[in-house]
């Protein structure tokens, strides 16, 4: 049995995570521009959970967060502060992924349905969506983003480019 090289195998898995990154940067800056550009929208879905109360804070997430999430998917395709960007981004994730459960179970629980037959909108910016299916793939967004967090995916990253090679030690 031919088994590949540690090498060959890492140089895989940077190169995945380097897609990986990608699809992740075009997806937020996809579903950040989605939201940008329908406040309206966006504004009545954040209201639904009831987390935020004061009007000037919910128009000022409705209108800055959108912009933020596109910037960020900038920056992870572009790969400058790839682990920054994922930082922020597992930070808006898991507060979010946990306000969708808890909005989904409070539905469940009214409806007298299973969770995974839950759907609605829960202003991902993709409309409508099955609820089980939406925390799995925000548990693979977050844990894409550790690795990314933890180093992994820095081929092709414009930082290095931009600040030389000395800065690689430092």
């Amino acid at each position: 049995m031919n088994r590949a090289s540690p090498v060959r195998r890492a140089g895989f898995r940077e190169g995945a995570f380097v897609l990986l990154r990608w699809v992740i940067g075009a997806l937020m800056v996809y579903l950040g521009l989605s939201k940008a550009l329908q406040p309206v929208q966006f504004l009545k879905l954040i209201r639904e959970y009831e987390v935020v109360a004061d009007p000037l804070l919910l128009n000022a997430l409705a209108g800055l967060l959108p912009w933020l999430e596109a910037f960020l998917g900038v920056l992870l395709i572009s790969g400058v502060a790839v682990r920054g960007s994922a930082l922020v981004l597992v930070t808006m994730l898991v507060p979010f992924t946990a306000a969708v459960l808890r909005r989904a179970l409070a539905i469940q629980t009214s409806l007298s349905i299973p969770l995974c037959a839950v759907r609605f909108d829960c202003g991902c910016g993709l409309g409508e969506v099955w609820i089980c299916q939406k925390l799995v793939e925000n548990a693979l967004l977050v844990a894409v983003s550790v690795g990314l967090i933890a180093g992994a995916g820095r081929r092709l990253c414009a930082r290095h480019r931009l600040l030389g090679r000395e800065s690689r030690s430092a």
